[in-house]
């Protein structure tokens, strides 16, 4: 099985700064895309930020120069560094990752659980 772990969440003021990262492990073979989601109370899970094997990067629009995503392949950990947070970015962010178990499978999407980000005064 595949795991994805999120860490790096919490409390922050206006204007600060996180930075989130996401651990898979388990049964890898490849990774494909992946990326950060995000989900506030009563809204749908939107998309934050990706990024493709080959560093291939897209940002929302209400996070694009704030916002960078990177990853350590031979981690297999994708960061988020989460920058000027406003208050509007309070959501649980979700890390997401197309997985190849096995050479045999096809890719996979895999969740994390989330983590909590939080930006008030």
């Amino acid at each position: 099985q595949v795991q994805l772990v999120e860490s790096g969440g919490g409390l922050v003021q206006p204007g600060g700064s996180l930075r989130l990262s996401c651990v898979a492990s388990g049964n890898i073979y490849s990774i494909s895309r992946m990326g950060w989601y995000r989900q506030s109370s009563g809204e749908q899970r939107e998309l934050v930020a990706t990024i493709t094997s080959d560093d291939f990067r897209q940002y929302s629009g209400s996070v694009k120069g704030r916002f960078t995503i990177s990853r350590d392949n031979a981690a297999n950990t994708v960061y988020l560094q989460a920058n000027n947070l406003k208050p509007e970015d309070t959501a649980d962010y979700y890390c997401n990752a197309l997985v190849r178990p096995d050479p045999s499978d096809y890719y996979n999407a895999y969740w994390g659980q989330g983590i909590q980000v939080t930006v008030s005064a």
